[in-house]
């Protein structure tokens, strides 16, 4: 384990509290399509007061759920919505939790002043994430109607996923109808909240600005907030931030032909090839290979970072260090620096999570990982792994142990690989897939469910 991140929790964070985090003042996730904010992806989304909202921008992020959560964050207690980073700490070994990562972005100050200020008081952000809608080109297995158009299109056309029994989010069974509280083409007031805010005083304290979606490049108000840069150059300093899924329908060039700053681009993706293409529908190998290579030759002067957010399922582990080895060699050939990724592992919907194998299957890609890692690590061309990503892949390889995993012990696992079967024998008939095809190492186990 590196040393600094772990040093920034005990010496800056733990001592303010035992469960203080920067993000819940400074950070926010705002899906406007919905109506909904939370203060990073962790935490369950709640809906804004859309009448507070029109009296107060500000409100889209300073909800009462938050002010409550700073409260208890205050106090040293921790808020039941941020169990992600709670259920990696307890894992012990000092594994380091997404508050620090989320807290370390901000100047000693900024948490010094947020540690001890009022928490009634409507804070500025510094970094937000903003959705406008859902609008996407890809069903992935692991996301749902709430995120994603072509999933609504799914359960409209083929109905609710049917015998799913630990689905208590209801992920699967309806199309999410509130989402998107208001049709394509309809005056959104959430969005024009957004943008009054943005327009009059976001712009001038907004350190990164990230636009996500759906896939964010498939909506009219994101090129609306490009051409507002445009029109604007040298007003605001915020650092521009997009999602994009780098398939069909997107289009690189015209991104990059519409900034005239360097920006940070996500992309998703966490196994390879073929198994990639059948966790995220939509996505076609060979095109999301040659749009990243397009970014980092064609458009490299305009990149700060190109980021991979790995999303940990139990599907991606067979072929996860396959994948790894291509952003290392990435990283190799264009800079450590320039390229990164993050493995952030999936909870819900928690029959996909890495936790529903036995225990011989877990056992195996935990040591594969620890190899990989090892291997890595003992390299002779020199250490292309961040300090972030090995306390990720770490911290996977925690997880991933029998004997470490506190919370596994929870689990109903009859229900697990119930829905498991049940949800990819109906998602192959629903995509026209075959997972014991696509994945040989688990055909086995698969089969015997």
């Amino acid at each position: 384990m590196h040393n600094s991140d772990l040093e920034f929790k005990q010496k800056v964070l733990d001592t303010k509290s035992a469960s203080f985090c920067g993000a819940k003042w400074y950070n926010a996730t705002i899906w406007l399509g919905s109506g909904m904010s939370t203060s990073c992806h962790h935490p369950p989304a709640h809906l804004v007061d859309i009448e507070e909202a029109k009296r107060n921008p500000k409100a889209i992020h300073n909800t009462p759920q938050k002010k409550l959560d700073r409260k208890q964050m205050q106090a040293g207690e921790r808020p039941p919505g941020c169990e992600y980073c709670w259920k990696i700490e307890d894992i012990k070994r000092d594994n380091i939790s997404d508050r620090v990562y989320k807290s370390k972005i901000y100047t000693i100050k900024d948490l010094d002043d947020a540690f001890t200020q009022d928490p009634e008081t409507d804070i500025d952000l510094r970094t937000l994430e903003i959705s406008f809608d859902r609008t996407c080109q890809f069903a992935c297995s692991y996301c749902n109607p709430a995120f994603s158009s072509t999933w609504v299109r799914d359960i409209k056309q083929n109905g609710p996923y049917r015998s799913l029994v630990s689905d208590g989010r209801n992920h699967f069974t309806h199309d999410h109808s509130s989402a998107q509280l208001y049709k394509y083409g309809e005056t959104n007031p959430y969005v024009e909240a957004f943008f009054k805010w943005w327009e009059t005083d976001l712009h001038k304290t907004l350190d990164e600005l990230r636009i996500t979606g759906g896939e964010p490049l498939m909506s009219a108000h994101t090129w609306q907030l490009l051409d507002w840069f445009k029109q604007n150059k040298g007003k605001s300093k915020t650092r521009l931030a997009i999602n994009s899924n780098l398939g069909k329908d997107v289009d690189v060039d015209r991104l990059f032909n519409s900034v005239d700053q360097p920006i940070d681009l996500y992309t998703s993706n966490e196994s390879w090839n073929t198994q990639a293409e059948y966790i995220r529908d939509g996505l076609e190998w060979d095109l999301w290979c040659d749009n990243m290579n397009k970014i980092i030759q064609v458009y490299g002067h305009k990149l700060r970072g190109l980021h991979i957010m790995c999303t940990i399922n139990a599907l991606c582990l067979e072929s996860l260090t396959e994948f790894l080895d291509l952003l290392v060699a990435w990283k190799t050939r264009h800079g450590r620096n320039l390229i990164n990724f993050t493995l952030n592992i999936l909870r819900f919907p928690s029959f996909q999570s890495a936790l529903v194998f036995p225990d011989d299957i877990r056992n195996k890609h935990k040591e594969r990982l620890r190899d990989w890692l090892t291997y890595q690590q003992e390299r002779p061309l020199g250490q292309y792994l961040q300090e972030h990503e090995v306390n990720h892949i770490i911290r996977l390889i925690d997880y991933l142990d029998v004997v470490k995993t506190p919370h596994s012990d929870t689990f109903d696992m009859s229900k697990l690989h119930n829905d498991f079967k049940q949800f990819y024998t109906q998602y192959d008939e629903r995509r026209n897939k075959n997972f014991t095809t696509t994945f040989p190492e688990l055909a086995e186990w698969y089969n015997g469910l």
